[in-house]
């Protein structure tokens, strides 16, 4: 028990980017006494452990809590000004959201062995990537049709997704395997909902694409291409748009973006990558933006209008709840909501 409790208050530390110090003085006690908390030497008495609790933001059976996570592998390389002291306590909040949701799946026992649809196909060039979406997209039967909830579709085909909102604006999203058996990905709740999309779908590239020997930056490239043919596979470009043109309509393009949850931007550079456009039109286009104020907005301007959101890990603690598999208080923390507001969303 004591090396538990002591995990789980450094952890703690770390999620808040405190130090030793930090902590001391809000507890009212010397360094030293913290150093002993974190190495099991010593136990805090309640009131203590209450302030802990107030001191981090967490609820105080997170001290107790004896179920744990391990995180793959994460790389940051994105985000290379994203600090290391920011980079742990990332992984520390994403472990707490992964800890609740795998323990209420365990709870209601409930097991799935995921399996990865385009593990077989090598990438090696850009057309390999668009025969290993096209691939996924006729094994997960979605066919080529519009996408209206990223989120909810990853979900369904046993991708966890974690949006986090209290993160710094450098982070955009990641991916990776928790207990070497559960997909991942996390991404930034406050994105604009396209900008959230596409970012989930870059992340679904990491997680999925063969990519023996690949350096970082054809990494990236081979993921972008991933997110932009999965949003918006080039078979529908052509459809929507026709053949080669010299002028889009900027009323083309939002209707676009309406319907398939893609940015403006993003929908002009898959016209050029579909031949429709030339890339001097695609330059001249970043270049109207870039010297014109009021276009840049509306170029850039969030329309989708369906949420990116998934109910799932709700929708497990009322299940559990009803199947008294948890308590109310256990719900109620879960879900980040008072007993009362608990008690009347489970009337029935």
């Amino acid at each position: 028990m004591k090396n538990l409790v002591a995990n789980r208050i450094k952890n703690a530390r770390i999620l808040k980017c405190l130090s030793q110090q930090n902590v001391a003085d809000e507890l009212g006690v010397s360094k030293q006494m913290v150093s002993k908390y974190e190495n099991g030497d010593a136990i805090p008495t309640s009131s203590k452990f209450l302030k802990l609790s107030k001191l981090f933001g967490l609820k105080m059976d997170y001290f107790f809590n004896s179920f744990q996570v391990e995180l793959g592998e994460i790389n940051f390389r994105k985000k290379s000004t994203f600090s290391l002291k920011k980079q742990s306590s990332l992984k520390e909040q994403i472990k707490i959201n992964l800890e609740n949701y795998i323990w209420l799946e365990d709870t209601l026992s409930i097991d799935y062995s995921f399996k990865n649809a385009i593990a077989n196909i090598k990438i090696s060039k850009i057309e390999d990537v668009e025969k290993a979406v096209l691939k996924l997209r006729t094994d997960w039967k979605i066919g080529i049709d519009p996408i209206h909830n990223i989120i909810q579709l990853l979900e369904d085909k046993e991708i966890k997704v974690i949006e986090l909102y209290d993160v710094d604006a450098k982070f955009d999203g990641l991916a990776t395997y928790v207990n070497d058996k559960f997909p991942v990905i996390v991404v930034n709740g406050n994105f604009p909902v396209e900008r959230k999309r596409f970012t989930l779908l870059h992340e679904l590239g990491h997680l999925l694409l063969n990519l023996p020997n690949c350096e970082t930056k054809q990494e990236e490239q081979f993921c972008n291409k991933f997110a932009a043919e999965f949003l918006f596979p080039k078979e529908i470009v052509i459809k929507e748009f026709g053949g080669k043109r010299n002028h889009i309509t900027l009323a083309e393009l939002i209707s676009t973006q309406k319907k398939y949850g893609i940015s403006i931007p993003a929908i002009v550079y898959r016209l050029v990558d579909s031949g429709i456009l030339s890339k001097q039109r695609h330059t001249d286009f970043y270049k109207r933006t870039r010297f014109n104020p009021s276009l840049d907005r509306e170029v850039n301007a969030s329309r989708f209008e369906t949420p990116e959101k998934s109910n799932r890990f709700e929708q497990l603690v009322y299940r559990a709840l009803s199947q008294e598999n948890i308590s109310i208080s256990k719900a109620s923390s879960l879900l980040n909501k008072n007993i009362e507001s608990v008690k009347e969303s489970s009337l029935i």
